[in-house]
């Protein structure tokens, strides 16, 4: 298994909008082709206005898959603007876990 750590600085003034955009479309789109969502995470201390969210994969091939998936569906491409104007910067991890990890 891999976990996906996706981590978005969300522009000043907009993590409600962000929050609002994933919660009444986004999730609705994304859970069933992505799978298992661990969780979507805002910041309280540190770096303020970031929204990281954490997807678990079987391996590379399965994530490649399912995001060429939702890349090519169209109520993907329809909702990605939306989102993406709120977004200031973007970065991705991929985490694996070790053999003690509680999530392997």
């Amino acid at each position: 298994m891999i976990v996906e750590e996706r981590i978005y600085k969300i522009r000043n003034g907009r993590m409600s909008r962000y929050l609002q955009l994933v919660r009444e479309e986004g999730l609705a789109i994304q859970q069933p082709i992505l799978g298992r969502l661990i969780g979507y995470f805002t910041t309280e201390i540190g770096v303020l206005s970031q929204v990281t969210h954490i997807w678990a994969y079987e391996d590379m091939q399965d994530r490649a898959k399912r995001r060429q998936t939702l890349a090519e569906d169209p109520r993907w491409q329809v909702f990605l603007p939306k989102l993406a104007e709120n977004i200031e910067q973007a970065e991705n991890r991929i985490l694996l876990p070790t053999d003690f990890s509680p999530l392997r």
